[in-house]
């Protein structure tokens, strides 16, 4: 019988009411205790790293989640990590940059009803990821919700109150979980990491992350001043760009357009990473005029069709071990636990 650690954070999965709505509440041994029925597939123990509505969740209890996965991964054949759903996205991608080239299963799960409530989703989650923490084929970094397995870097909170509240972005579920039984997709992922750098062994542990990292969303009528904004308190920005790649090229009222910022962005040493807002299917520069002048100045990093969630966590994995652009641009593009495809 595999050895697993669940490792609790909080979220809705282990809240209860308490007079002013729902807050967490629940250890992971009450939790536990709730799921008689994973006793019937593995021996689990339990960490508490936290206890926190995933609203609250920072890239500092990201590290320490991390933390807790390294100094227990030589005891356990597996990780389970109950999270909150509002921000389990940001996490999963995070630890999917933070532990790379894991053999053994880091499963994330929560709910979207408490487990008290007696129409919960809460059971079923909590014991199909175990379920599928504890098999044989399963490895890297994962969300298991819903029924389905998604790569931690493709995970995206579709829906605020249906069970089948996560989708997978761009790249098919790895698996989908029928009760008691993992049916694979004919994808690699369902055996293998994309991770081009993976070999047999002992992960690669990553431990500082650049929280400096923000995202920016074009709208209609902003102006290319948000970045003077944002230049006292960020490093990075994501940009949000309109359809396949498109930047306004209006100027504002000094003169200035969105190419002179963002240019400038970058020029002076700042991050700056293109995507679209348009949930599926990515960004290509190269299309339209608006696009084009982007897809080649230095500096500019294109998320190809990544999720947003992935970019953010990416970027301030990658500025937290390099500010070389060279070695900045290296880390970015190379494809880790699936999470790029161009």
């Amino acid at each position: 019988m595999k050895n697993i650690l669940l490792i609790a954070t909080g979220g809705t999965i282990a809240s209860a009411e308490e007079g002013d709505g729902l807050s967490p509440a629940l250890s992971g041994e009450d939790l536990v205790r709730a799921v008689p029925q994973i006793a019937g597939i593995a021996h689990v123990d339990v960490a508490q790293a936290m206890n926190i509505d995933s609203t609250n969740m920072r890239p500092a209890d990201w590290l320490a989640i991390a933390h807790v996965i390294e100094q227990a991964y030589g005891s356990y054949d597996g990780f389970v990590v109950l999270h909150g759903t509002d921000t389990m996205s940001y996490t999963a991608a995070t630890l999917s940059y933070l532990i790379q080239g894991s053999e053994k299963p880091i499963v994330l799960t929560g709910s979207q009803q408490p487990m008290g409530n007696p129409f919960t989703d809460a059971r079923l989650n909590l014991y199909q990821s175990i379920l599928y923490a504890a098999n044989d084929r399963s490895r890297d970094v994962s969300i298991v919700f819903g029924g389905a397995v998604i790569a931690g870097t493709r995970g995206r909170k579709q829906r605020t109150m249906s069970f089948n509240a996560f989708k997978s972005v761009n790249y098919p579920s790895l698996a989908y979980i029928r009760t008691d039984r993992i049916i694979r997709s004919g994808t690699p992922g369902a055996m293998v990491s994309s991770d081009s750098e993976s070999t047999s062994g002992d992960p690669r542990f990553s431990h500082t992350l650049d929280d400096r990292v923000c995202v920016v969303r074009l709208t209609p009528g902003l102006t290319p001043h948000v970045f003077d904004l944002l230049r006292p308190d960020y490093d990075g920005v994501i940009l949000e760009t309109f359809g396949i790649g498109g930047v306004p090229d209006y100027a504002d009222a000094a003169g200035r357009t969105f190419q002179d910022a963002i240019f400038g962005w970058v020029d002076s040493g700042r991050t700056l990473v293109m995507t679209t807002q348009v949930p599926e299917e990515g960004l290509d520069l190269g299309v339209y005029e608006v696009g084009r002048a982007y897809a080649e100045h230095p500096g500019i990093l294109k998320g190809g069709d990544m999720t947003t969630e992935a970019l953010v966590a990416k970027t301030m994995w990658a500025l937290g071990q390099t500010r070389d652009q060279m070695r900045l641009a290296e880390l970015f593009y190379r494809p880790v636990n699936f999470d790029r495809t161009m």
